[in-house]
């Protein structure tokens, strides 16, 4: 262990940071399904359904964004800055070219999406009205979120919380004004959600080009520099970002596909509202979790840059203290998501019994479940992507994903007629699952590779 006082102020300080982005981030999307949720429960369940194409272009993003981290930390390390804006660069051109892609296909196909994941008539119909308008905050969402994640190579995570702050409070006032109708506005319900959506997506672009002209002095980004980028990096962004982009994908479908499972299931009108509900308490009490792993991707990869002659000896001391905090808040987030579930269904006064007894079924598998997620998810993102091996991701998580979790999910609820809870534990059970294939991997220390010029 590391006994270092200073590593754990700085470790905790770079948590807490992106763990403070990250409930600001969701705090928006808790914000969103609190005040759809009071005004009916179709409109809830039919965001919640636009709101997994919003996942899968997250998972895009974070993809891309994951593999201008894993590079351009090394280079931080070995103290060389100027292949960082032509690595940010690449990323740019991947991420905002997949954003227009699924942009185009919601503007043009809206129907043909909704109708994929739930048989309810009425809730589709709310759902095409949001997603007809939250479609145009795609390229806005990826562009914003990409440079803003890529400062996190060179240690800048203010940035984060700054954009996530500002879009909490634009997002709430907008909801209350155009959802119900207030000051004179008129009542637009889930329309009014997605034009409070559409106009805090703007106002953070705006913040982060500010920063980046006005504040950001150690890279000095500018739009020349990530235009004409150097192209002999564009190899290494893809040998290092294709895989974490193919496990992205395939995870943002494989929530589509957990979506329309749970939608065409007999119980739909109430599973629906109970599994957005349960999985917007469950992102906001693991921020901690995935701030720990985002932190540990910045300090193991930067640490590998230092030691460059002696990886393994180097890293070992972080590695083995990494895995023990990771530990350590997967039992104290579990225990919080567990007792959350009273005061959380204190709120949503229009849930039927049904809807809120699921609801109390779904905390609880979660809360066992995010024990195996902040561990094997924050060792697997934050060290064994940092140390360059994405291909151990990509086969762990499609095995698990594909083979084993959504078929035995598609089982329970089509073949079996397993009760709900049973088909959600299936959709989860590869978080305990990874938990034994995650450690073994990374105590070989076959997961360092050399991934610098």
């Amino acid at each position: 262990m590391i006994r270092d006082k200073r590593f754990y102020k700085s470790f905790a300080g770079l948590t807490l940071s992106i763990a403070l982005q990250n409930l600001l981030t969701y705090s928006v999307n808790l914000a969103d399904n609190i005040m759809i949720g009071r005004y009916s429960q179709d409109a809830l369940s039919g965001v919640s359904l636009c709101n997994q194409y919003q996942f899968f272009l997250q998972m895009l993003v974070v993809g891309v964004s994951e593999g201008i981290v894993v590079l351009g930390t090394r280079y931080w390390g070995k103290k060389e800055l100027k292949p960082i804006p032509s690595i940010i660069g690449c990323g740019l051109r991947f991420g905002c070219g997949m954003a227009l892609v699924l942009f185009l296909i919601a503007l043009l196909f809206p129907r043909q999406m909704i109708g994929l994941m739930t048989n309810d008539a009425a809730v589709a119909a709310e759902a095409l009205k949001y997603l007809k308008i939250i479609c145009f905050t795609y390229i806005l969402f990826a562009g914003t979120n990409m440079l803003a994640s890529s400062l996190r190579s060179i240690g800048i995570v203010k940035i984060g919380y700054m954009l996530a702050g500002s879009t909490l409070c634009i997002n709430i006032v907008l909801n209350y004004i155009l959802i119900y109708g207030h000051f004179g506005a008129p009542a637009l319900g889930v329309r009014g959600a997605a034009i409070a959506t559409l106009v805090s997506r703007s106002v953070e672009l705006l913040i982060v080009l500010w920063f980046l002209k006005f504040r950001e002095h150690t890279l000095n980004l500018n739009l020349k520099k990530l235009v004409c980028i150097d192209k002999r990096y564009m190899p290494d962004y893809v040998r290092i970002s294709l895989p974490l982009l193919i496990v992205q994908a395939l995870w943002g479908v494989n929530s589509i596909v957990q979506t329309a499972i749970i939608g065409n299931m007999e119980d739909a009108a109430s599973i629906l509202p109970a599994n957005s509900i349960s999985v917007i308490v469950y992102q906001i009490i693991s921020v901690i979790g995935y701030g720990a792993a985002s932190a540990a991707a910045i300090v193991t990869g930067k640490t590998l840059g230092e030691h460059e002659d002696n990886p393994v000896e180097g890293v070992k001391p972080l590695i083995h203290t990494l895995q023990w905090i990771f530990l350590a808040i997967g039992i104290v987030t579990g225990i919080v998501l567990y007792l959350s579930q009273w005061p959380i269904l204190r709120i949503y006064t229009t849930l039927t019994p049904r809807a809120a007894q699921l609801t109390r079924q779904f905390i609880t598998v979660l809360a066992i479940t995010t024990v195996g997620t902040c561990y094997q998810m924050a060792t697997d993102c934050g060290i064994l992507r940092a140390g360059g091996d994405t291909r151990f991701a990509m086969i762990n998580n499609n095995i698990w994903t594909w083979l084993i979790c959504l078929p035995c999910a598609f089982l329970s609820a089509f073949v079996f007629d397993f009760p709900p809870v049973v088909v959600f534990f299936c959709l989860k059970m590869d978080q305990i699952g990874k938990i034994p294939v995650v450690y073994l991997r990374t105590k070989s220390y076959r997961w360092i590779h050399s991934v610098t010029r």
